[in-house]
């Protein structure tokens, strides 16, 4: 699993250091990682195989020529890029990545569980304000509903 969130450096040839921990999550025949650009969000999304086969099989599932699978089909895999490990454990990103989601200096490196981001430092810090805010207004909307079914049930 890809957890925690670490602020690393580009180099001027674009080469980021990937955390230990999440090397250590995409091991197997690849050595390295899949990239795109998220669907969700203004920053690079990556992971490993299963992060490959899990959308892939999401793809699978659409009729072929359907709009959706369309959508996805271009943004997912036409987007991805397959980055291997040098021997320092830097991958480097394309060039036309990083200029569409203005990664030039420092960067925040997100791990999301199945899955990671790659955000401009300012871009996450803002976008993680807003999430904090969404999951305390969402607890707060679960617990309520959890409180009205004990409630609800209890009588």
């Amino acid at each position: 699993m890809f957890l925690s969130t670490f602020e690393k450096q580009l180099d001027l040839k674009r080469r980021i250091v990937v955390p230990q921990e999440f090397r250590a999550a995409v091991s197997g025949p690849f050595d390295g990682v899949f990239c795109f650009p998220s669907i969700e969000a203004d920053c690079l999304e990556g992971g490993g195989k299963a992060l490959f086969d899990r959308y892939h099989g999401v793809i699978e599932e659409l009729p072929f020529g359907d709009p959706v699978r369309s959508a996805l089909e271009t943004s997912v895999l036409g987007g991805m890029v397959q980055l291997s490990f040098d021997t320092a454990g830097r991958i480097t990103l394309p060039d036309l990545m990083c200029k569409a989601f203005g990664l030039t200096d420092w960067v925040s490196v997100v791990g999301l569980g199945d899955r990671f981001q790659i955000w401009e430092r300012g871009a996450f810090n803002a976008h993680r304000a807003v999430q904090r805010d969404m999951a305390r207004a969402g607890l707060a909307d679960l617990r309520a509903q959890q409180r009205a079914a004990r409630l609800g049930g209890a009588a």
